[in-house]
């Protein structure tokens, strides 16, 4: 007889968030663990990284037949932020978690060896994908706790280790959901067109070009302020919309900017200070 869970995760798909939903079966067998619904390399490298934290955490592996669906099927998953979602979903199907008290949480997350949480790129576009889909219960490495909750209305967890998750899915040890961070005020930028003297022909292309929303190509030899005058074209230009200014954020998000970059956290400050209007 089979044992059978379902959990939920998260991947990206461009610069916008997917939900994945993890099903396991525990059948008996030969002992093994496939991973299905086209998964890519990072993903199917989790099963021997999901084996190893799982039995560093002080949990058991089960020594039968694991399948793994990664569901919609037809989509491809790609990062290692399906660890996690993938050892949950292992641990509730061999009876070590209650299989419903998964149900109303998202994790997010890649394991190291031990069953440490590691943060991985991306999770700004994944939480605000799962807000808009009524998912609002996340678990993420502490690195993206902050990212994590700038997505809007949603609870975010961030466990140090798969022990901390399992503890509180058990019931044992509640954890303290994550606080946002307030962020002071700052210019994103120092340099001004105001500051250039003569270029007049420069300028006037780049007042064009920004005005009018066109496309520029500045071209001279080196040293004739080139870089100079591209670095002050945004001075000029309006203020992001809600909607832009999201979108930079996910691409920020997505190439892995916005960790431990002062940058990156200043462009979730202008979202907020536009959705605070």
């Amino acid at each position: 007889m089979g044992l059978f869970a379902q959990t939920f995760g998260a991947t990206t798909l461009g610069i916008n968030g997917e939900l994945i939903t993890v099903e396991v079966d525990i059948a008996n067998g030969l002992p093994g663990l496939d991973i299905v619904g086209l998964p890519d390399t990072s993903v199917k490298e989790s099963r021997e990284r999901v084996r190893a934290a799982i039995k560093n955490a002080g949990f058991e592996f089960p020594v039968r037949r694991i399948i793994i669906n990664l569901a919609p099927a037809d989509m491809r998953k790609d990062g290692s932020g399906l660890d996690l979602p993938i050892a949950v979903g292992i641990l509730a199907a061999s009876g070590q978690i209650d299989p419903e008290s998964c149900q109303p949480f998202v994790f997010i997350s890649e394991l190291s060896l031990e069953g440490k949480l590691r943060g991985i790129s991306g999770i700004l576009p994944m939480a605000a994908t799962l807000v808009e889909m009524g998912k609002k219960n996340i678990f993420v490495a502490p690195d993206n706790a902050q990212e994590a909750v700038f997505a809007g209305d949603v609870t975010v967890y961030a466990p140090t280790t798969l022990e901390d998750v399992v503890l509180h899915l058990r019931g044992q040890k509640r954890l303290t959901p994550v606080n946002k961070e307030e962020l002071l005020p700052t210019t994103l930028m120092d340099d001004d067109l105001a500051e250039v003297q003569g270029q007049i022909v420069a300028r006037r292309a780049i007042e064009i070009a920004a005005a009018g929303g066109h496309n520029i190509l500045l071209v001279g030899p080196p040293g004739s302020g080139k870089t100079m005058l591209a670095r002050r074209l945004p001075s000029i230009l309006p203020d992001l919309t809600e909607r832009e200014a999201l979108e930079v954020t996910k691409i920020y998000s997505v190439a892995g900017l916005l960790k431990n970059n002062k940058h990156g956290l200043f462009v979730i400050l202008t979202i907020l200070f536009l959705m605070l209007g």
